[in-house]
């Protein structure tokens, strides 16, 4: 398992690497930014995938909601560069929240994240597969299993460390970039040459028949899944190198600008090609074959698309496992999310995130229309959290207060506005959060009552009065007589002042059990040696019963209990498996009984 690993993980680096793990501006924009950038395969489409349920001349609407959509990307990426300039130790909205809001509002941010970042893996790895089908029809069908495959390579790659993850992400990020933008100056090119006149189904301020404000918000929304991982960044400033801050912000003004520009070209070449959304090819596989045609390019942008998609998941891969380590650090989490792994990233984190993403994927079925307003609840309301937590810092700082958070206001009142349409008109998709949510606090409060609880025991608030205890009753666990219990029972005289050999046999092994009673007598007569009898095959509860006497007497006599274990560890690890393992079944059932010493006493095999 060791040598598999190191295969599959690398070599363990030395803590003082950490700072040659960090991340410059432009391998962090492909491993951070891919999220959001990547979501433009899919924005546009939701926005007119809504709108055609009314009618194929309601496309023009998208065009004005993409407005509103970039009003909110510029409104955000103002915000969260103040953001990172204010807290830059990381931890985005669920830091900010917590600090300005309280400790309430900054755990309903955090539990936002954690299950956004799970629905961001499982969005982006269903996409992706969707984009891979689009060009090989022949996979249709099996979309869950590519997307799990998709997750678990991820997985691999992350625990391989954050600058080796960031070097595989560089190559199909900035093909991605690349052909985008040739789609987009192509595509624009033919329009402006006069090559593709106008298709669009219907032109700006045509009045359509059934239109209604609903349809609108409702396509607004989901539009809006298009800025979804634009706080990735502000979450992971410590993976920067120095000046940590300042780099983070500028790499977050880069990927907004890119994402702005996709996201209207694409929003335009889609309306002016007039392109309907079908139901097993996505709408930029339809834009890319209508500016590329059938050829090269336009596999080039189906792959690249796949690619991008899938490592979008990156981003929910680097932001989870450092949210989860903020919420252990506070204690509303289990404090092995504080640990590092031993290519220095939080692998426990990586792990989780990639379990639950695909947990999702089976329940939903891969399917990324189903996901989409989950993604979109999950990301809106620590959206909505951070932007009025930094309008009351600003506020508390009182310098220039209003300025300071214009942007902040603005982004509040679009997300706020944005939960509210959700919870409205998309009730019957995202109800699921409303119950996962509760449950989630629930969970951070119990784990965070529990530290509490045990740190208030541990604590030493007085001179701490030694007790004097007058002995030690040792019980070793033995069968027959091997060379294993010898050397356990030999070991228990050095450290007991009684010792006994407890053994455990059927009723129908009387003469057994006489013959072992003699073999241990003669070598150790000094060792109180007792049998205890069984009907049952398990051995567990009648030590258990025994070990509680025998402590209950020895109480009396002032003494402490020690239990001893003995086991034999065989040459090479992977012979465990042809042993039974009743020694730990033993060590746990006896950890777990008060004024009881466990211990273990191995003998090594040489062959």
């Amino acid at each position: 398992m060791k040598h598999l690993k190191r295969l599959l993980v690398g070599k363990p680096l030395k803590s003082e690497e950490n700072d040659e793990q960090s991340l410059s501006k432009f391998a962090a924009l492909a491993l951070l930014s891919s999220d959001a950038l990547s979501s433009i395969a899919y924005g546009t489409e939701q926005i007119v995938v809504v709108l055609v349920t009314l009618s194929v001349a309601a496309i023009w609407y998208s065009l004005p909601i993409a407005a509103f959509v970039i009003i909110l990307l510029v409104s955000l990426t103002l915000s969260y560069r103040q953001i990172i300039h204010a807290y830059p130790h990381g931890g985005g909205a669920y830091v900010v929240s917590s600090e300005n809001l309280g400790e309430k509002a900054g755990l309903v941010a955090g539990g936002s994240l954690l299950i956004d970042y799970m629905l961001t893996v499982a969005v982006s790895v269903s996409a992706g597969a969707e984009a891979i089908i689009s060009a090989i029809p022949a996979l249709y069908g099996h979309q869950v299993g590519i997307s799990a495959v998709i997750v678990l390579l991820i997985m691999m790659v992350n625990l391989r460390g954050l600058r080796e993850s960031a070097s595989f992400l560089m190559i199909p990020v900035y093909t991605f970039i690349v052909i985008i933008i040739a789609l987009i100056f192509v595509g624009l090119f033919k329009i402006t040459a006069g090559i593709v006149p106008l298709n669009a189904t219907a032109v700006p301020g045509t009045a359509i028949s059934g239109i209604s404000l609903a349809l609108i918000l409702r396509a607004f929304s989901s539009g809006s899944s298009s800025l979804t991982g634009v706080e990735a960044i502000s979450n992971a400033v410590p993976f920067f190198k120095k000046p940590r801050a300042k780099n983070a912000a500028a790499t977050l003004a880069i990927m907004a600008m890119i994402l702005g520009f996709f996201f209207v070209g694409i929003t335009f070449i889609n309306y002016w090609y007039g392109i309907v959304p079908e139901k097993e090819v996505t709408v930029l596989s339809q834009i890319g074959e209508a500016v590329f045609g059938h050829g090269f390019l336009y596999y080039l942008l189906q792959f690249a698309t796949a690619f991008i998609l899938a490592v979008a998941a990156n981003t929910g891969f680097s932001a989870f496992p450092v949210l989860a380590y903020n919420l252990a650090k506070d204690k509303f989490m289990p404090h092995m999310y504080q640990d590092r792994g031993d290519r220095l990233g939080y692998s426990n984190g990586i792990i989780t995130l990639a379990a639950g993403s695909i947990v999702l994927l089976f329940i939903f079925q891969g399917s990324t229309e189903r996901l989409i307003p989950l993604y979109s609840i999950g990301v809106f309301i620590p959206f909505a959290l951070s932007q009025s937590g930094m309008v009351v810092k600003w506020y508390n700082e009182k310098i220039s207060w209003l300025k300071k958070s214009f942007a902040n206001i603005v982004g509040a009142f679009i997300s706020f506005a944005i939960i509210v349409i959700l919870f409205v008109y998309r009730l019957d998709d995202i109800w699921p959060f409303f119950i996962i949510m509760p449950v989630l606090l629930f969970i951070f409060y119990k784990i965070h009552d529990h530290y509490q609880n045990v740190s208030e025991q541990l604590r030493v608030e007085e001179a701490v009065k030694l007790h004097k205890y007058k002995g030690n009753t040792v019980i070793v666990l033995v069968g027959n007589v091997t060379k294993v219990n010898i050397g356990a029972l030999d070991y228990a005289r050095s450290i007991g002042d009684t010792v006994i050999a407890m053994h455990v046999s059927l009723e129908e092994d009387v003469q057994k059990e006489k013959q072992i009673e003699n073999e241990f007598k003669n070598l150790f007569p000094g060792v109180h040696f007792t049998a205890v009898r069984t009907s049952y095959r398990s051995i567990e509860n009648p030590v258990i019963r025994y070990v509680d006497l025998v402590s209950k007497e020895a109480r009396k006599q002032d003494h402490t209990t020690t239990v001893i274990i003995s086991q034999f560890v065989p040459r090479h690890r992977w012979q465990n498996i042809l042993h039974n393992q009743t020694n730990l079944r033993l060590q746990f059932r006896l950890s777990w009984r008060q004024h009881i010493i466990v211990s273990t006493y191995s003998y090594h095999l040489k062959k």
